[in-house]
């Protein structure tokens, strides 16, 4: 039980804030009533005797108690407080936790055969003339009528019916299927059924064998409300028929409250039935059918969807252009140079002091978990492969890759972005409770706010890894370049002058080393641009993947591990609920 209890603590912490105040006041109070009741002697039993107007209560109390303490007659309400008689000491505090004042506290008189030790008293079936030897640690209270016109009698019964350790409902003939009793009272307590006793009093009153068929009415009525009926020695609620007035039966439940007491387990007994009603009440919002969790599809949809919002591919690709023109550029001949400085003249673009290695390091590896991710503050910088792009939006993605004015070069599409936390959360909660849905959800739409801007800041940091911005055989192949059109004048010069000296000159050689000059540089061009077909495509991926994983550091800082932690909490919870409602055995 202590572990149960346990349990219920950690799972009313756990929910806190997530399910409504009601269901966790509820739990809350089982708990504080669990450690009253600790506190208090556990060596008695308080057993309270309930029942409607007329059913014979009293008459029953004093019966059990062996004297008149409780008036009895046909006044209506003849009990108008809980009265209350002990067979031992030390009950004090209990009763000052019942609320029975010091004037309403009896002391059941002494049966005379108890004085002489060893001596077990004669079997006297039907004797209501004096209390039962075993009932010492039984506190007995007679509560007023849980049908009183007076509505203060009834909130002290429910008040009392909460604390007590069990109950014996005392019925009548008349009253025993009254619909306020079953659905007011045993239905909703059904699950108090071993600390339950139901006594169909004034039996005296019905003739012949009415008395079986009312009993067994009765019996059908428990049955319908869920109350279980122990016979055949199955635990459950004990049910018999008596006659306080006349004393015919009182024995019988004198001798069940007396192996009851005995036993010393009602509280715990009591106890174990609180909680299970706890469990009861908190499984429709703690139990999950068909939940799943979180998948790893739907982890790696969000992470497409958020690198679709910065442009990853675009930039991948942009990027990869921007590589082979600057191969272009470095490789080409002198006048392929002039012409691109022309167009730059025309439309400036800012250049980039370094370009990313193409075979460096992955970008993966140089990401670091949050630093992937920089906060408001963080300085925003223009992505060389962008910069050196100069590319247009994407209409494809909606995203910008590259405005050329040194703006950050990649804007996260924010309906992009709302659509994957969306479809993140809806995939998160399916099959949750509605309670904890809700607080996932919550969690995963608070991390929304910012993810945009900080998916900007992330795109618009430099790659890690930076070289050179012009490899070493880039400046070889310009050299060359010159070299090839110094050639080209130095053949022109010879062929002209050949040409001059007359048409007996031998002119093939200077115009076969003319043509080679000249088809040499554009040859070597092209081969350069298909030898940087594959360090610009590497160098693409590189910067699509550096994008990708920068995006995705901030989607799990901002929304995939808080979404996490809070599914572990559901997760925590659900265990100790299982823990609560079934034992340990069952975590």
């Amino acid at each position: 039980m202590r572990t149960r209890l346990e349990a219920l603590r950690e799972l009313v912490g756990l929910s806190a804030a997530r399910l409504d105040a009601h269901t966790l006041t509820e739990a809350g109070h089982v708990l504080d009533e669990a450690v009253a009741r600790h506190r208090l002697s556990l060596d008695h039993t308080v057993v309270a005797l309930a029942g409607a107007g007329g059913s014979g209560k009293s008459t029953l109390f004093n019966a059990l108690a062996g004297a008149p303490v409780s008036e009895a007659g046909i006044r209506r309400p003849t009990t108008t407080a809980p009265l209350a008689c002990t067979w031992s000491d030390g009950a004090d505090g209990l009763l000052d936790r019942l609320g029975v004042p010091s004037a309403l506290r009896r002391r059941a008189p002494h049966h005379p055969r108890e004085q002489r030790p060893g001596l077990a008293p004669d079997p006297q079936p039907g004797d209501a003339g004096g209390p039962a030897p075993g009932l010492d640690g039984l506190v007995l209270l007679d509560l007023p009528d849980h049908d009183s016109a007076v509505p203060g009698h009834r909130r002290q019964v429910d008040r009392l019916l909460g604390l007590v350790d069990a109950v014996v409902w005392v019925v009548d003939p008349e009253k025993y299927a009254d619909a306020v009793l079953h659905e007011r009272y045993l239905r909703p307590l059904a699950g108090y059924d071993e600390v339950t006793f139901v006594a169909l009093n004034q039996t005296d009153r019905l003739p012949g064998d009415a008395v079986h068929r009312v009993l067994h009415d009765l019996r059908r009525l428990l049955d319908e409300d869920g109350l279980a009926v122990g016979e055949h020695g199955e635990p459950g609620a004990v049910v018999l028929a008596l006659s306080a007035l006349t004393g015919e039966g009182v024995g019988e439940l004198r001798d069940q409250l007396a192996r009851f007491v005995a036993a010393r387990t009602a509280a715990e007994r009591r106890l174990a039935a609180d909680v299970d009603g706890a469990a009861d009440r908190l499984a429709p919002v703690c139990l999950a059918e068909g939940w799943t969790g979180l998948s790893a599809r739907g982890r790696e949809e969000f992470e497409d969807r958020l690198a679709a919002s910065v442009g990853a591919a675009a930039a991948g690709q942009a990027a990869e252009r921007a590589w082979l023109s600057r191969a272009e550029q470095a490789c080409g001949t002198p006048w392929t140079r002039l012409r691109h400085r022309r167009a730059a003249g025309r439309s400036p673009v800012p250049r980039a002091a370094a370009m990313p290695a193409a075979d460096g390091p992955a970008a993966g590896s140089a990401l670091g978990g949050d630093a992937a991710c920089p906060g408001p503050d963080a300085p925003v910088t223009v992505p060389a492969a962008t910069a050196e792009a100069g590319t247009a939006p994407d209409s494809a993605t909606g995203t910008d890759t590259g405005t050329g004015s040194g703006e950050p070069g990649a804007r996260a599409a924010r309906a992009v972005v709302e659509q994957a936390v969306r479809t993140l959360a809806g995939d998160a909660t399916a099959g949750l409770p509605e309670p904890w849905a809700r607080a996932v959800l919550d969690t995963a739409v608070s991390g929304t706010e910012g993810l945009a801007e900080a998916l900007d800041r992330a795109a618009a940091r430099p790659l890690p890894g930076v070289r050179p911005a012009r490899p070493r055989w880039w400046a070889a192949v310009s050299a060359t370049q010159w070299l090839l059109l110094m050639l080209q004048a130095a053949a022109a010069v010879w062929l002209v002058a050949v040409l001059t000296a007359g048409p007996a000159g031998d002119w093939p050689p200077p115009a076969l080393l003319l043509a080679a000059a000249s088809l040499g540089g554009p040859l070597l061009a092209r081969v350069c641009r298909l030898a940087a077909r594959g360090p610009a495509r590497l160098h693409g991926r590189d910067t699509e993947r550096w994008l990708r994983d920068a995006s995705a550091a901030c989607g799990r800082s901002r929304v995939l591990e808080p979404v996490a932690a809070e599914l572990l909490r559901y997760r925590e919870a659900r265990a100790q609920h299982a823990v609560t409602a079934f034992g340990p055995g069952r975590l």
